[in-house]
This record gives structure tokens, C-alpha cells and sequence, in this order.
């Protein structure tokens, strides 16, 4: 289906979003059926709430481990561990399940003494926004977990320690407010129709709510469970009707995901098409940024396309972040709005080749200090990401001049 088809009505105001279904079978592959065409959607942009504090236990910690070495040495221990992940390992997956992914928010360590019993070992308690995990959560736990802790700010990209229970993890927490989506002006397309009529008690299909620019075209997608609560004569008048459609979180945890307030000040700026200046991503906060890089999706078609050599000028001044640095790359190699990856990994298959600007190449990189100071708060065992990436385009053949 072309989103362009459906992104214009006879009225005085746009379609900014389309309801979609998308269907799979043998003979046809992958369809979409348009459900309907909305003005707006209201209750789509949220942020998280901040996660309440709870005070934990790690019992049973081992001594010697990175974590309990850390927070109980004499001189200048650490009391604050960022946010910690924790993997609950199950003894059987074939009984208990997959792993368990949870994590332990702004972790800030209360106190430490010794288990009882075991010299060997320590208990930490400390304090946290405790996330769990969203497929799993606490109702089902394996019958002898295994608790792994890994924290950056200790070992980026490993293991810190483990424990052998935690006081507090699974309690019962409060369950946050539910948050519809209303779905504003909607012109209902016949499927839709049929469902609001008689609406399907057991329908596990996702629905897609598809985000349009100015000239109709797709520029994000937000997939939710789609049960209607309330429909009701719209508020823009003539034939339409308002939706209001239950919380995806409710049933389906893993579609609560939504946009953030920050992701919608970004497609407001996208709404006029895909960006012709560059560096209007810089007034953006690292959310907004990466929203930003959601949204380039032009990249690698663009001037340059499957061409090697040539000066390229990255304008490096507002690259505080990783998100800024690609963006920045981005716009350097591609232009406005065009992306070179999301990730090293994806910048490094760029560099080898196919529909791209590929090495070898010169990259004049001004304001480089910027990068290189703010990112240097954010090393792994291989190097602060600025020098990774530049290391990268170096071992790919990039002539790369830091000015």
C-alpha cells in the first residue's frame, strides 16, 4: 500500500495519520489493508515516568568479585553504580525459560556487611528504580535463578558479580495509570468498520498507526493492540468519528513503547519533508537526537551513491553524544536527513561498499576536541567512542584529519 494514495481528504485540515494492518500469506506475501485516515492522534507522546525507589538486597555476593571489591574497599568506595543490568539465569531453560533481562536504575549503595554464615561473601543493600523485565516480569521465575549483575560504571560491557538472591525484587509494585490513545477525526476505512460493529474478543493482530509528512509520505510507525473503548461523534465535525483505544501496556507489555515528547518536536520539524540544512538536529536533547536518527531514512541514496573518494567536511561542533556523532557523519557523507549507520557496525558495512560513499575518501573533521572531550566520559575496553569511530575509518581506509 502507498501511503501517498490515502494522504489526502477533502477538508481543511490534513491526514497525519493512517491505521494500518498488515497481512501475511503464501500466495501473496506481505499486504497492507488501510483501515482508516485520522487528523491527529492525541495521548501518543509520552515519557516515562521516573521509576519510584526501592531499597534491595544482594545477599550472598562474592567477595572477590569486581562488585563487592568496589563498594566495600577502605579508601574511596563507590556508592554510586548508575544503572546496573541484571540477567537472572534460569538452571533448565528447558523447564524455566529463557533468561531474564531486569534492570536496577541509578543504583546507589546503602550499606554492605557480611552474609551470615559465609565469610566469603558480602550483602549489599541498596537503593533503586527497579525495571523488570517486560515478557517475563515476576510472575514466572525459575525454580533456582541465577543472578548475574553487570554495571558500567565498573566494567563497560562485562560482569560485575553475582548474588545469590535479592531481597525486595520481586514485590508487588504499583501498576502505573492507564493511558489510552484517542484517535482524533478518523475517517474509518470498511475493515475498521467491521471491527467497531463486532469487535473480535480474541484478535492477536497488531495494528499500525503510520505517521505522514506534508506530502504523504511514511515517516514512522507506532504498532499498538488496537481494542476500542469509546467511539464518538469527532470534535472536527462532519462524518468522522473520535476513537479512544485501550493502553497497549495493558495486555501487551512489549507494545508499550511509545514516542517520546521529544520524538514529536522532531517530527514536527520532519513534517515539512525530509531536511534540506543541515545541523537543525543540534537544538535536540540525546532523545530528540536519536528520534532524529529514527527518521533518516534516505541514507545511503543520496549525492555519492556507491562512489569512493573525495573530501567530505564533518561539521563536528555539536557532536556531544553518540547519537550527534552519526547524525554529524551522517550528514557529512549522505546530506541532510541521510544516515551512514545507526551504529559502528552498521558504518563499518557502509565503508565496505555497495549504495554508498565508501573508503577510500578523505574526512575533514572540524571541531573535533568537541567530540573528543564529551565523549571521553564514555569508554568501553576499546576506547571512548569518538576513538573508536575514527579508528574505524582509519583501519577502512579514510583519510581522516582532526581539526
Amino acid at each position: 500500500m502507498r501511503p501517498e494514495e490515502h494522504a489526502t481528504w477533502e477538508r481543511d485540515f490534513p491526514v497525519r495519520y493512517l491505521l494500518v494492518r498488515e497481512n501475511y500469506d503464501e500466495e501473496n506475501g506481505r499486504t497492507s489493508d488501510l483501515w482508516g485516515r485520522c487528523a491527529d492522534v492525541e495521548g501518543l507522546f509520552l515519557d516515562p515516568p521516573p521509576l519510584p525507589r526501592e531499597v534491595l538486597t544482594l545477599r550472598g555476593c562474592p567477595r572477590d568479585s569486581v562488585l563487592a571489591r568496589a563498594v566495600t574497599r577502605f579508601t574511596d568506595p563507590v556508592r554510586v553504580l548508575g544503572d546496573v543490568e541484571l540477567m537472572i539465569h534460569p538452571t533448565d531453560p528447558s523447564n524455566d525459560g529463557p533468561h531474564r533481562f531486569w534492570m536496577l536504575a541509578d543504583t546507589a549503595v546503602l550499606a554492605h556487611r557480611p552474609t551470615p554464615g559465609d565469610p566469603e561473601r558480602v550483602d549489599l543493600t541498596v537503593g533503586a528504580g527497579v525495571k523488570e523485565d517486560i515478557y517475563w516480569g515476576c510472575q514466572q521465575l525459575p525454580s533456582s535463578p541465577q543472578f548475574e549483575l553487570w554495571a558500567d560504571s565498573l566494567v563497560p560491557g562485562g560482569p560485575v558479580g553475582c548474588c545469590l538472591s535479592i531481597d525486595g525484587l520481586f514485590s508487588p509494585r504499583p501498576q502505573r495509570p492507564a493511558q489510552p490513545l484517542h484517535l482524533i477525526g478518523c475517517e474509518p476505512a470498511e475493515p475498521l468498520l467491521a471491527e467497531l460493529r463486532s469487535p473480535r474478543s480474541a484478535d492477536d493482530e497488531v495494528t499500525e498507526l503510520w505517521a505522514l509528512d506534508r506530502n504523504g509520505r511514511h515517516m514512522a510507525q507506532y504498532d499498538f493492540d488496537f481494542r476500542a473503548t469509546e467511539v464518538r461523534p469527532s470534535v472536527l465535525g462532519g462524518a468522522l468519528v473520535d476513537i479512544t483505544v485501550a493502553d497497549p501496556a495493558k495486555d501487551w507489555p512489549w507494545l508499550a513503547g511509545r514516542p517520546t515528547l521529544a520524538a514529536r518536536d522532531v517530527r514536527e520539524v520532519w513534517y515539512d519533508g525530509v531536511p534540506t540544512r543541515r545541523n537543525l538536529w543540534a537544538p535536540f536533547d540525546e532523545r530528540g537526537r536519536k528520534e532524529w536518527h529514527n527518521l533518516c531514512r534516505i541514507g545511503p541514496y543520496g549525492p555519492g551513491v556507491g562512489r569512493s573518494g573525495g573530501t567530505y567536511h564533518l561539521d563536528g561542533q555539536y557532536a556531544t553524544e553518540r547519537a550527534g556523532l552519526l547524525l554529524a557523519l551522517g550528514e557529512a557523507l549522505i546530506g541532510p536527513g541521510g544516515s551512514y549507520g545507526h551504529c559502528l557496525d552498521s558504518v563499518k558495512d557502509h565503508l565496505g561498499g555497495g549504495p554508498s560513499v565508501f573508503s577510500p575518501f578523505t574526512l575533514v573533521w572540524h571541531h573535533a576536541d568537541v567530540a573528543r572531550a564529551a565523549l571521553a566520559h564514555d569508554p568501553d575496553r576499546h576506547g571512548s567512542f569518538f576513538e573508536q569511530t575514527v579508528d574505524l575509518l582509519r583501519r577502512y581506509g579514510v583519510t581522516v584529519e582532526l581539526r
